[in-house]
């Protein structure tokens, strides 16, 4: 099969794009760099079934191109950092939703008709329902991060329906693992690299969040694609488990050895938006057989082993 990974250079892309490649699957990477490493890609280059077009998602004419002879679209390009939502209002809008309707637009002109694409829990907003299931009522939203992801989710539904389109809509927690490059473990193996005697939390350490293991959700990614289903069909994906702030804080230290002085900044909230009780229900994933093999610690501590063995990519952070 022949797929487009828009993305494919950032952190779930290219786990993505390598193990499409070695199922024997043809892809076109699709990235403009603004995040990626093409250090990530280097097993991909080895192959021959790898293509990389450097080029925005917002550029409709390269879309379109690359999307010749495609079977499948991978849509996981996007601004994946809602904490800064607030200081550039029109990012999230621009390449989160403006983005996924040009992605929508290319895929009719050339035909395409199947998608999956990378929404996020944060679109359950303050959810009053713990575990979260798909079909919880949405509050109001609290990060202009969810509120792109949910309108993009509202248009590629009404390109099903519109328009004959098959969807997969993931919701994701935060996600963990190898060529993780930002979040709240990343910061803080930042600040403690910086100076070990000292950390900084925002909040009061004790927001509780789920988390999920990069391969993991690559294996629920491509068991749900194979699953029978017409127009836009929403899974969750995440653990069963959380962890306090708190609690991933003392494992990151553990792995360190070492035992700083925590300053928090008090509140429930980390950030302007930030969803303090993050737990999603995952019934429906677990339906196709799927379970998670990487425990949240596991991959606490697989993600700060990788930032460890990897310390150039600190680099633009310091």
């Amino acid at each position: 099969m022949r797929y487009l990974v828009t993305g494919c250079a950032g952190f779930i892309g290219s786990h993505l794009t390598e193990r499409l490649l070695a199922r024997g699957h043809t892809v076109v990477g699709y990235d403009n760099f603004s995040t990626g490493q093409e250090e990530f890609l280097a097993a991909a280059f080895r192959t021959r079934n790898f293509t990389l077009v450097r080029a925005d998602v917002l550029d409709f004419a390269a879309l379109s191109q690359s999307m010749r002879n495609v079977e499948f679209v991978f849509h996981l390009a996007g601004n994946a950092d809602m904490r800064f939502g607030t200081l550039h209002p029109a990012k999230d809008l621009e390449q989160n939703t403006i983005a996924t309707n040009t992605v929508l637009q290319a895929m009719r002109e050339t035909g395409v008709d199947q998608i999956a694409f990378a929404s996020s829990g944060s679109v359950y907003g303050d959810a009053t329902t713990i575990p979260t299931p798909e079909d919880a009522p949405f509050p109001v939203q609290t990060s202009l991060y969810a509120a792109s992801k949910l309108a993009a989710e509202g248009l590629i539904a009404a390109y099903c329906a519109g328009f004959g389109l098959r969807a997969w809509i993931f919701r994701f927690v935060s996600m963990l693992g190898e060529r993780y490059t930002h979040g709240h473990i990343f910061d803080f193996y930042l600040q403690l690299r910086r100076d070990p005697s000292k950390l900084c939390v925002l909040g009061n350490g004790r927001q509780r969040k789920s988390y999920l293991y990069v391969h993991d959700c690559i294996d629920a990614m491509l068991i749900v694609i194979n699953q029978p289903g017409e127009g836009a069909n929403i899974y969750n994906l995440g653990t069963e488990a959380f962890c306090e702030v708190n609690e991933s804080i003392d494992w990151i230290c553990s792995t360190l050895n070492v035992q700083p002085v925590i300053e928090y900044s008090g509140g429930e909230r980390g950030w302007t938006g930030d969803n303090p009780n993050l737990l999603l229900d995952t019934s429906k994933i677990r339906g196709t057989g799927w379970l998670p093999k990487v425990t949240i610690r596991e991959g606490v501590i697989k993600t700060v082993d990788y930032l460890r063995t990897h310390p150039h990519l600190l680099a633009a952070r310091q």
